[in-house]
């Protein structure tokens, strides 16, 4: 799919402002969330390939992110769930969703399938982020030094890369000059700054709590964690009430789903089909 080329976009108006989202395809809903600082279109691969197996996919921006607005008075794993949520109800009827989150949203994911149980059939957490697993109180402030409204758009840009390790779309390029132009629009560059001091609190004491069934995505390169491997085990311990699945994605950093589309996608497909099968 072409960057250009996207399903008609929709807004869902939440308390602060709305959020942007588009649908394709029908059948079991299936909602994508991307992580902080990304936006939907980092789904340009997985979508259509879910709503070509039978899926009805809706793909949204985080608050503050992308087409979505950036004057909400509040940014976190929290709220995200209940932009999710929302946006579930809103299309309630196809029924319950599976959620895919990716980095922060996997954690908004998680809050989401406990807090929001009756919305939620399954859960995708794609490189997830569901602790704080910073070394300390310094490194958190040279990232919030590093990632504040002056130079985020900068920072950002310089990053993203080796958030990629391993493979990266032939269109890598083209996708981290967007990303880069969405922060320099009015509000955009705080409203991402804001994102970036969210903590993971919320989705590791509800972590346990969860009971859909889970799909555990990591990339093996994944350099958010010292032992990509190690974290993605210690989600699926700590999924202790769910039926819970682990995909190792290898040529993948942070993005598997963006940069191992061959792997992800069939793999999803077919655990969707078990999902929604049994659901």
């Amino acid at each position: 799919m072409d960057l250009a080329e996207v399903s008609e976009m929709e807004f869902l108006s939440r308390p602060g402002g709305r959020v942007a989202y588009d649908v394709d395809g029908a059948g079991p809903l299936v909602v994508l969330v991307p992580g902080m600082g990304d936006l939907r279109a980092a789904f340009r691969r997985l979508a259509p390939e879910l709503a070509g197996a039978g899926y009805r996919v809706a793909a949204m921006d985080l608050r503050g992110h992308g087409d979505s607005d950036a004057h909400f008075p509040r940014y976190g794993e929290v709220e995200t769930a209940g932009d999710i949520a929302a946006l579930i109800e809103a299309l309630g009827g196809s029924g319950p969703a599976v959620i895919v989150g990716s980095s922060m949203a996997a954690g908004a994911g998680v809050v989401a399938a406990v807090d929001h149980a009756a919305w939620v059939r399954g859960l995708v957490l794609l490189g997830p982020f569901v602790r704080d697993v910073s070394g300390g109180w310094i490194p958190r402030l040279l990232q919030q030094a590093a990632t504040a409204p002056w130079w985020a758009r900068a920072t950002w840009h310089a990053y993203l890369p080796s958030l990629y390790a391993g493979q990266k779309p032939e269109d890598f390029e083209a996708y981290r000059a967007r990303v880069a132009a969405s922060l320099t629009r009015p509000g955009y560059a705080r409203a991402f700054s804001r994102t970036t001091r969210t903590r993971h609190v919320a989705s590791a004491a509800r972590l346990g709590r969860v009971v859909a069934p889970t799909l555990v995505v990591m990339g093996e390169l994944d350099p958010d964690f010292r032992d990509a491997e190690a974290e993605a085990r210690w989600v699926v311990d700590h999924l202790s009430h769910a039926a819970t699945t682990l995909l190792m994605v290898p040529e993948a950093g942070h993005y598997p789903h963006a940069q191992r589309p061959d792997i992800v996608g069939p793999a999803l497909v077919e655990w969707l089909r078990a999902v929604c099968r049994d659901g």
